[in-house]
């Protein structure tokens, strides 16, 4: 275990080093800021895995979302009564349909303005802590919340209004979370705990990896942040000492921006037939690269009995998952399952070991629930490039679309980044 342990501490400064070596502007990196990041997060990693009243608070939140899952049963039943009542509930039943109830409850609170209140303060909060610019730290918490494509949604007015290096910045962030509505889903498949954990460790590593793959000067009167008010998406300027007259016209056009509010139940409506379309989404994505993995597999044995994609994805993710501190054979089994989630999304490998997951020794757990727990996939480059194209100019959309290398860097790095600082306390 010890010779694994600093392995894991080898793997950390290793990934880190890797996003240093593609650095965009390695001379511009704020390492206090980054410095202070990590520290943040080791010793939040600690507290939500190795403290009693961190791993008590993270159950009990765990706990919260199966409660939540189990209500919407109730209501799956009573529409699809011989799709609950069964001795074992498929994966759209058990895992999706759910989401019939956790997405409208968190919009819910988006429309009210409990969500925008947390987001806006635990956003400014991160930006005085970390030193990172205002509004990449509220865009990271709003990604918690919302999810890429919806925080980008939300954010649109000032995403027009900054210099495109700083959206390179947020494209690549995007690629590192997860929506807060869709964790019921991946409570069902994988250990809640580890689940919970990884979330805010995201927040800080798509930050971190951000800071250092693309460091982007931001001057004060650049330093922005949004603020969202219900189903109303607006964005106003920070509070400064001086407001220039650019400012000035900036607020005022914000201002006249900010559409009427909606009537409740006729967002509500709104909110439920997303929803239904999310599951769809999944569902169809799940099913056909199910479908194509195992088609690929077929062609591939034609060439030798041997070959298949997770032997492939075995051996190029093979380094990294050692880094992690495995033995060599648990390397490969956990540098498959990486390489997959790559290639399709977390679903197609939570769906194939779920069965199972309670086997594995509890760093392997935990550091594979980690790893599964984002976006981090080729499909998400899509989406977050069509965000973009219908929100920014085209020369700001172009300089993202040229580098989507550096957008799946920063998806793997920063969930190698969390899953081995999370092993670090659990073995």
């Amino acid at each position: 275990m010890v010779f694994n342990l600093v392995v894991n501490i080898i793997g950390i400064v290793v990934f880190i080093a890797i996003a240093y070596l593609f650095s965009k502007q390695k001379h511009a990196i704020n390492w206090r800021s980054v410095g202070v990041m990590l520290v943040l997060e080791v010793l939040l990693a600690w507290f939500l895995t190795g403290s009693q009243i961190g791993v008590d608070a993270v159950k009990a939140a765990a706990d919260g979302f199966t409660w939540l899952v189990n209500v919407s049963y109730d209501g799956i039943a009573f529409a699809l009564a011989s799709w609950v009542n069964v001795k074992s509930m498929d994966f759209v039943t058990s895992s999706l349909l759910p989401i019939l109830l956790i997405v409208p409850l968190f919009d819910i609170l988006t429309y009210i303005g409990v969500l925008p209140w947390i987001i806006k303060w635990v956003g400014r909060g991160l930006a005085y802590i970390t030193g990172q610019p205002k509004f990449e730290s509220f865009f990271v918490v709003e990604m918690m919340f919302l999810g890429n494509t919806e925080a980008l949604a939300v954010s649109q007015l000032q995403l027009k209004q900054m210099k495109a290096q700083r959206n390179l910045t947020i494209a690549m962030m995007s690629m590192s979370c997860v929506t807060a509505s869709i964790l019921g889903a991946y409570i069902k498949m994988m250990p809640g705990q580890f689940i919970l954990t990884a979330v805010p460790m995201n927040v800080l590593n798509a930050a971190i990896i951000a800071a250092i793959l693309n460091p982007v000067d931001v001057k004060p009167e650049e330093d922005t942040i949004a603020k969202i008010s219900g189903s109303a998406a607006v964005e106003e300027t920070t509070e400064t000492t001086e407001t220039s007259g650019s400012e000035e016209l900036a607020h005022e056009q914000v201002k006249e921006a900010k559409p009427a509010r909606e009537p409740f139940f006729s967002f509500l409506g709104d909110s439920i037939l997303g929803a239904g379309r999310l599951i769809l989404i999944i569902a169809a994505n799940v099913i056909a690269f199910v479908a194509l993995a195992k088609l690929i597999d077929k062609l591939l044995g034609l060439i030798n009995s041997n070959l298949s994609l997770e032997n492939i994805f075995g051996v190029i993710m093979f380094p990294f998952a050692w880094l992690l501190g495995f033995n060599p054979s648990d390397a490969f089994q956990m540098a498959s399952y990486m390489g997959t989630k790559l290639v399709t999304n977390e679903f197609v490998v939570m769906g194939e070991v779920t069965s199972k997951i309670n086997d594995y020794a509890p760093h392997f757990r935990a550091v594979l629930t980690v790893f599964l727990t984002s976006f981090a996939n080729f499909s998400t480059i899509g989406m977050i490039i069509g965000a973009f194209k219908g929100i920014v100019s085209r020369e700001k959309n172009d300089l993202i679309s040229r580098n989507v290398g550096y957008m799946l860097l920063s998806g793997i790095l920063v969930s190698l980044l969390s899953a081995g600082v999370v092993g670090l306390f659990v073995w």
